[in-house]
């Protein structure tokens, strides 16, 4: 569902002939009497009932009109389209004018109207008799006041929030978008994936860019847009013109694009004088999650730590800068956003397109890298052939091959591509060496 901004204007007064006013008629009065007499029976009135219809307001109802031997004269089912007009403007008959008020979204209300609050004596030729009582089967469908704004209704808001949406933020959010009357017309929960938008720029429509600001992670609210801050009286798709939209949403997370990494360190060892840089080789735990807390991998779940050359473009971009000046030992949560994680294509079926990524880490290996242009350092005694001992074929060059062949089998511990660290105190440092 895109939220594109419409324009908007009020409507034009109804063209329908049936419903309209004539003019000079006595003023109604509602009750039980006589065909002389208003009448107005209330069938069906719902639980809840947070507004009814005032004079001024405008209202998309259906109906059905019979004479009183229930011939049917007109019905807004039969066009399968809502009657919209404004009440208590003219824009009616008398008694439909007045039958209206006091409404509820959802009410159905049947009302006998009298010829002196409808077409009186005149009738409309060929359509309504002279002097004809007029019955209306009421179906109460919209309700709104061109004075109306957005209304928020905010129903589970997490214990921390940190940070508000705020205007210029892209957010990932569920929602159910509905009519006033509760009838579904779209929904992210549905395609099983959020709707992702920036805030305030225009991207949408003019109320649900007011109703978003403020929120938190995790946070769930209602938000009632009028039409005239929605899709005016044209409407769009299958959402009607002129219709109250209201949209059940859960923001999932947010970001801005000027966002950088944030770092909280939540633990450090006594001894944390020795910290992580590029070219170290690291062995750590992580649990990795989206901002609303969902779970997307653990090393510990799988019982082992992942390995990596800090700097050698083994991980995202925000990872390599969030494992910087780490000792061992240390804990922390690194919070990356999308362009510096997997940004808007994310990973298929792991992590989706322009997620925040929530790392908790802890390092549990530091192996210092190799000065620049080094493949290994010795660390134990040098034997003073040590160059023409793994120099094989005597060409002048040590490869990495060679040094494979002299001392792969007197290895411990991982595997070459794996850490390359030996028992005899030699590390190694290749292309291939540690996972990715």
């Amino acid at each position: 569902m895109a939220f594109g901004a419409p324009s908007w204007r009020p409507p034009p007064p109804p063209l329908l002939l049936l419903l309209l006013w004539v003019t000079g008629q006595a003023a109604p009065v509602a009750g039980l009497g006589s065909d002389a007499e208003l009448h107005i029976e209330r069938r069906f009135v719902p639980d809840e009932c947070p507004r009814t219809v005032r004079s001024g307001d405008f209202v998309r109802y259906h109906y059905v009109g019979t004479f009183p031997d229930g011939q049917k004269f007109d019905s807004s089912y039969d066009r399968d389209s809502t009657f919209n007009v404004f009440v208590g403007k003219g824009q009616l008959i008398a008694g439909m004018d007045q039958a209206l008020v006091g409404m509820c979204v959802n009410e159905r209300r049947f009302v006998k109207i009298p010829p002196k609050l409808a077409y009186g004596s005149e009738g409309v030729s060929g359509v309504i008799p002279p002097n004809s009582v007029l019955h209306f089967d009421v179906l109460l469908m919209d309700i709104w006041n061109s004075e109306d704004q957005v209304q928020i209704h905010t129903y589970f808001k997490p214990p921390s929030c940190p940070r508000t949406i705020q205007v210029s933020d892209f957010v990932r959010y569920h929602y159910n978008g509905t009519f006033l009357d509760g009838t579904l017309f779209d929904s992210s929960h549905n395609r099983m994936k959020t709707y992702d938008t920036y805030v305030g720029i225009g991207w949408l429509i003019p109320g649900m860019d007011k109703g978003l600001l403020g929120m938190c992670v995790g946070e769930k609210r209602i938000i009632t847009i009028p039409p005239f801050l929605a899709y005016g009286e044209e409407g769009d798709g299958n959402i009607p013109g002129s219709a109250v939209l209201v949209f059940d949403i859960h923001v999932i997370d947010f970001h801005n694009p000027s966002d950088s990494i944030s770092i909280t360190s939540h633990y450090k060892p006594p001894d944390c004088s020795v910290l992580s840089k590029k070219g170290d080789y690291l062995k750590y735990h992580y649990n990795a999650s989206l901002l609303d807390g969902t779970l997307l991998d653990s090393t510990w779940n799988l019982g082992k730590t992942y390995n990596i050359v800090l700097g050698s473009g083994q991980v995202v971009l925000g990872m390599d800068m969030g494992l910087r000046e780490m000792c061992v030992g240390e804990k922390r949560t690194v919070i990356i956003p999308p362009h510096l994680g997997y940004g808007e294509a994310g990973v298929d079926g792991e992590v989706p397109g322009s997620a925040v990524l929530v790392f908790d880490v802890e390092l549990l290996e530091l192996v210092a890298g190799l000065p620049e242009g080094y493949m290994f350092i010795w660390n134990g005694e040098v034997s003073p052939n040590l160059f023409e001992e793994i120099d094989k074929d005597g060409n002048g060059e040590v490869v990495l091959e060679e040094v494979t062949a002299e001392w792969g089998g007197r290895r411990s511990g991982s595997q070459v591509g794996q850490g390359c660290v030996f028992s005899e105190g030699f590390a190694l440092l290749s292309e291939t060496c540690a996972a990715r």
